[in-house]
């Protein structure tokens, strides 16, 4: 089978020209947020463009991106490229993976519905997050046979956790994200200044309300007291900081590929592999945690150097462009993980929103990765890039 020819998007909008037919919005990846802004009110908007504390580390991560920039090389022989990888085992058309953005309701109706399909179109695996605004069986029957991960808020009761884990394996989520750094909320001030959070009103909670060991924890059920519901399960999934100690629990609960994502430092990728785990996200969740922290790609080659071949590394924080995502590629990450971009989307389109940002972005790297020069993945490396 031949490889997919991501950058004809270009030549289709290009013909649609002729009939005085544009984009549905922007193909800017970079301007995705401000035209977003025009159509999200305040609380959903910085819901999702937010950062923690200053915004210092989410300026970062872009600051990061603008530092190291792409050598185009010539006469390579180009014209043909395979944007195809493998990522655990699993063999993906491009090194994209859609990032667990929970809540996606509050920016359109369909939620992650709308991403499932779009992302299934296309062949890009979604990580649902455990925030969902729809259930795990919901989303698994609007993804049909897409590739589907599952990212995981450790809950404290562990029973509902292993029932969650259950449902998730049962309905073919096939690799367990479990995301590190948000064990509780950090200071957003875009938030608090609008006491904004959706999981207090029920919305993002659909997973564990629909779980049978979380309903079986309560006196009546979400559907007839949901402030009783949200009292349980939030301090259930958020305020406790787990140990690594623990991760056998998973292991034993998880038959599948086990990533941690929030991974920044070497030290901690060598634990990671030390305690059998598959992978490690090199992220710092978009600047949404630690305030004034390192940016993404700047700790990437460490932690990918650390990881060797015992771990296989993914990245996100600040990605928004096809060249954003060569560029960490090239430091040593397998794949990357998109989020705020197809949030974006979400809003403007739902589905084809989704679709639309997902395929301007694949587009953007196939062109961009034949253009500097390279035929596939496997070409890149750090002498692929100028530092300064």
């Amino acid at each position: 089978m031949s490889a997919p020819r991501f950058g004809d998007y270009q030549n289709e909008i290009y013909l649609h020209g002729l009939e005085d037919r544009l984009p549905p919005f922007t193909t800017d990846l970079t301007a995705l947020e401000s035209s977003a802004r025009e159509r999200l009110e305040d609380g959903p908007f910085w819901y999702v463009a937010g950062a923690a504390g200053s915004g210092a580390t989410a300026r970062a991560n872009r600051e990061a991106f603008a530092r190291h920039r792409l050598v185009p090389r010539m006469l390579t022989g180009a014209t043909a490229r395979d944007l195809g990888t493998t990522v655990l085992g699993q063999r993906l058309p491009a090194p994209v993976l859609l990032a667990p953005v929970g809540v996606q309701s509050i920016v359109h109706p369909d939620g992650e519905l709308a991403t499932a399909r779009a992302a299934a179109g296309l062949g890009v695996p979604i990580v649902l997050s455990t925030a969902s605004s729809h259930t795990l069986e919901e989303v698994a029957e609007a993804s049909g046979e897409g590739p589907r991960w599952f990212q995981l808020y450790w809950p404290n009761d562990d029973d509902v956790c292993v029932s969650i884990l259950e449902r998730a394996r049962a309905h073919g989520y096939s690799t367990l994200v479990v995301t590190l750094d948000t064990w509780t909320l950090a200071w957003r001030p875009n938030d608090l200044d609008r006491s904004y959070l959706p999981f207090i009103r029920g919305v993002g909670t659909a997973i564990p309300f629909s779980d049978p060991a979380f309903r079986a924890g309560l006196a009546t059920t979400p559907e007839e007291d949901v402030i009783a519901a949200v009292l349980r399960w939030v301090p259930m999934f958020t305020g406790t900081d787990k140990t690594w100690d623990r991760l056998p629990f998973l292991r034993e609960h998880w038959d599948g590929p086990i990533v941690l994502k929030g991974v920044q430092h070497p030290d901690d990728a060598r634990r990671a592999a030390d305690a059998g785990m598959d992978g490690v996200v090199v992220s710092n969740h978009g600047g949404r945690q630690v305030d004034g922290a390192v940016a993404s790609l700047d700790v990437l080659p460490a932690v990918a150097a650390a990881a060797g071949d015992r771990l296989e590394v993914l990245f996100d924080s600040g990605v928004r462009t096809g060249a954003d995502v060569l560029k960490a590629l090239a430091l040593g990450a397998r794949a990357v993980l998109v989020g705020r971009s197809y949030a974006y989307g979400l809003a403007h389109g739902g589905e084809e929103g989704v679709r639309h940002v997902l395929r301007c972005l694949l587009a953007d790297l196939d062109l961009t990765l034949g253009l500097s020069g390279h035929r596939s993945l496997a070409e890149l490396g750090p002498d692929a890039l100028h530092f300064g």
